[in-house]
């Protein structure tokens, strides 16, 4: 099964416990258990951590890309880096639902990026519910941010640190809080 292919059958969309598809997903998070229990164990030269990140996600990741370790993901497959992008140390990715970081982007350390949800009926309450999460290019993400399935976060925004992210960020803007609120606009260096 291909990345996009597993992605395209997972798109808005319950899964549920008892499903063929929800024993395919865990045996690609046991894989990756071990690939990611690899990367956080003892020191890896940043080419050598860049190529297990590689094999977590099934993707090239371009050299300008830098995350720090400790780093966790459950999934890996449903993670696409663009260039540039700074990942501090203790970040989680709950990526079965697909998350796309573009260019230029920092996120701060402790942070979350959750795109998958349990479903709300308590019957089904162990299957899964899968949106998206997309962080558009030159966005900074504070430390100890939480940002929920679905979100997308407009280009050049800031989230201020310990905010939760529950609905999608307008570009040029920072928010802060839980759930995050826009604060201010961002002035653009023409404007000053």
């Amino acid at each position: 099964m291909t990345k996009r292919g597993l992605i395209d059958r997972l798109q808005a969309k319950e899964i549920l416990a008892d499903s063929a598809l929800f024993k395919e997903i865990h045996l690609v998070k046991e894989q990756n258990d071990r690939l990611v229990a690899e990367l956080n164990s003892g020191y890896h030269s940043p080419k050598e951590g860049l190529g297990l990140l590689e094999k977590i996600t099934g993707s090239q990741i371009d050299e300008s890309v830098t995350v720090s370790l400790p780093f966790y993901t459950d999934f890996g497959r449903h993670i696409t880096f663009g260039k540039d992008i700074f990942v501090n140390q203790n970040v989680t990715f709950v990526d079965l639902g697909g998350i796309t970081i573009e260019d230029n982007v920092l996120i701060g350390p402790m942070s979350r990026l959750i795109a998958v949800n349990h479903l709300t009926a308590p019957a089904k309450r162990r299957g899964m519910l899968v949106s998206p999460v997309l962080v558009k290019r030159n966005v900074w993400i504070g430390a100890n941010v939480t940002i929920l399935p679905g979100v997308t976060i407009g280009e050049n925004a800031i989230v201020a640190a310990d905010s939760t992210v529950t609905k999608d960020v307008p570009k040029n803007v920072i928010v802060a809080g839980s759930p995050a609120k826009v604060l201010k606009l961002i002035e653009s260096e023409d404007q000053l």
